[in-house]
């Protein structure tokens, strides 16, 4: 089947409004016009894509697996027409990363720059995305490589493993927990917190493990860095969940104590997802490369 590229978007639209004379107007086609080019794809494709209905149409069943399918030919199309611009201007590669909330903001700011230094002709598109998200991103080729931390489905993806993060609880040194050598996190809750912002996959994760525990964390404050969240816990603000390295690497300035919780998800294994990693262009690879020769040294 061959299709047209001003046929997909016309479908797509209609889909989307549900009325083709709509479409129509926004690809600036007759109404007949619009309504033969639809009729084709259906001819096309052997079967009704639509239904019609007085006030508009209606997707069927194989119309909506139609439209999964063409939005991303169009999403492909626009990214390979966006790509090759880059590479008019000398660029190489264009490596697209969508990572969890400790990726983004704790470990790849200090990873990419010696990267990108020894790869002048790269662009990396670096974006914090929930990890159900990353996987399905990977899959669908919006994103070259994924970085994932925990137990998630990796929906078929090839999973390279890297590091292990443990997450620990953090608080002042003259708060109540700050002598204690670990503590589950379930005893925390009564204690006002300090966290990510809204949308991190760390600031998610927790909510879904307090609403297992049938207890919402006290948010005094959600913020956009976890070392911005050790400056406010270390002026006494709250506690706070936070990657051991971050801990580590505020503890002294910030005068914090660390204290280990005993929960199982706190430890967590770290990913690099690719569909195939034998397929990889040889930029990507170094990437990765470079990500586990990290956390070998």
């Amino acid at each position: 089947m061959q299709f047209d590229l001003t046929d997909l978007r016309l479908y797509v639209q209609t889909a989307e409004a549900l009325n083709l004379t709509r479409a129509a107007a926004a690809q600036h086609l007759s109404l007949a016009a619009a309504s033969a080019r639809i009729k084709a794809l259906e001819a096309h494709a052997g079967l009704p894509l639509f239904y019609r209905e007085a006030r508009g149409v209606r997707l069927t069943p194989a119309g909506e697996a139609f439209l999964h399918h063409a939005r991303g030919v169009l999403r492909q199309t626009e990214q390979l027409r966006l790509d090759l611009q880059e590479y008019t201007g000398g660029l190489r590669g264009h490596l697209r990363v969508f990572a969890n909330t400790t990726a983004v903001t704790d470990f790849m700011p200090e990873i990419l720059p010696p990267f990108l230094a020894t790869n002048p002709r790269i662009n990396v598109d670096l974006q914090e995305k929930p990890n159900a998200e990353i996987a399905r991103g990977v899959l669908d080729g919006r994103a070259d490589l994924g970085i994932v931390a925990g137990q998630i489905d990796t929906l078929g993806l090839q999973a390279i493993h890297f590091s292990t993060d443990r997450l620990v609880l953090v608080t002042a040194r003259g708060h109540r927990f700050a002598r204690r050598k670990s503590i589950a996190f379930a005893e925390t809750l009564d204690e006002d917190a300090v966290g990510m912002q809204h949308g991190s996959t760390i600031q998610a994760f927790l909510a879904q493990v307090t609403e297992r525990l049938g207890k919402p964390l006290r948010l005094r404050i959600q913020l956009a860095s976890f070392d911005a969240m050790c400056r406010m816990i270390g002026a006494g603000v709250g506690i706070g969940v936070v990657p051991v390295s971050a801990a580590r690497r505020n503890q002294q300035a910030m005068k914090l104590a660390l204290i280990e919780l005993t929960d199982a998800w706190a430890v967590r294994e770290r990913y690099v997802l690719v569909r195939d990693q034998a397929a990889l262009p040889p930029y990507a690879q170094a990437l990765v490369d470079t990500l586990v020769a990290h956390y070998k040294g």
